[in-house]
């Protein structure tokens, strides 16, 4: 059972919540505890619901509001938690691709792990927000056989529900020639396969490859390609396999590897938090042996290390 740590209130009523974020934001000093616990314990569409309220009332936008009175980690967080879902991965690509560098790694955590339909609501949101096409920008900030699999990621065909058990075993043969010979054509058939194959197909294939080979796909895929195009190809099976081990593999790298990095992690918390956020959790205890709540308690603090474990939603015994 896949679950998320947000969601929606009981009780809820919106124009109170704006009454509350209106008082915290609109004193003295700003009340940062009153945003966490309203806007952390609400649901993505209830937190609408009360910017909605908030504009109604006040005449002001929220998130304009949110960004003025807040700053640093803190504010991302806040920010984040107040955009629709596609809103905010469209909003993180933006940053990913036009930012000083690009940030390759935000590309292949949202594009790998995304639904066919989730990708189209991104690409509306992308084309709405910044009168650009998703595509179009892949296109000109990336290069190789890394952009050439992004860009069949991002046109959300993957085939769904099918599975074809006389077709995996072709497939199998495919990647491991791709695997073996490493040309430019073998790369596309590689890809191409990743990219369009079903869940339940490449679950097939990658048993048929292990037959094959006598090696798992991930481990040849380390062997025979580098770079971007290799952490690619790895996240897309990993995500077929297990997403909720994909994200906690992501985070213990993003809170280990990089002397804890910010934007992943607050990125990962808020674009999985009511989907399988708690998985994730399961997932990062059982491999990593320590909590991810105990692990974000010893590298972040103050407030933003309250608003994170709000989401994460840790329970008493992991502090």
């Amino acid at each position: 059972q896949i679950q998320g740590t947000i969601f929606p209130a009981p009780n809820f009523n919106p124009i109170v919540d704006a009454q509350l974020l209106g008082g915290a934001l609109q004193g003295i000093s700003c009340e940062k505890d009153v945003l966490i616990d309203v806007l952390t314990q609400r649901c993505n569409s209830q937190r609408l619901m009360i910017a909605e309220a908030y504009r109604d009332m006040y005449g002001r936008d929220l998130i304009t509001d949110l960004k003025e009175n807040l700053s640093h980690h803190f504010k991302e967080v806040m920010v984040g938690l107040m955009y629709p879902p596609a809103s905010y991965d469209a909003h993180e690509l933006w940053h990913a691709l036009k930012g000083v560098d690009i940030e390759e790694k935000c590309l292949i955590d949202i594009l790998a792990s995304r639904s066919n339909m989730e990708i189209y609501q991104i690409k509306e949101a992308y084309l709405m927000q910044y009168n650009n096409d998703l595509q179009q920008d892949i296109d000109s900030e990336t290069s190789g056989h890394f952009r050439d699999t992004l860009l069949n990621l991002a046109q959300g065909t993957r085939m769904e529900g099918f599975a074809d058990p006389s077709a995996a075993a072709q497939d199998a043969m495919i990647l491991w020639e791709a695997c073996q010979r490493k040309t430019g054509e073998h790369k596309n058939m590689l890809q191409m396969i990743l990219c369009n194959r079903s869940y339940q197909q490449l679950w097939m294939v990658f048993q048929e490859f292990q037959n094959i080979s006598g090696q798992d796909i991930v481990d040849a895929i380390n062997e025979c390609y580098d770079g971007y195009f290799q952490e690619l190809l790895i996240a897309i099976v990993l995500c077929v396999r297990d997403k909720p081990s994909y994200f906690a593999y992501r985070l213990y790298n993003a809170i280990h590897d990089f002397g804890f990095h910010n934007k992943t992690v607050i990125r990962i918390l808020i674009a999985r938090s009511e989907i399988d956020l708690m998985t994730i959790r399961q997932r990062y205890k059982e491999r990593y042996g320590k909590s991810l709540f105990h692990d974000i308690k010893h590298f972040a603090s103050g407030h933003y290390e309250s608003a994170l474990l709000a989401i994460c939603a840790g329970d008493a015994e992991e502090y």
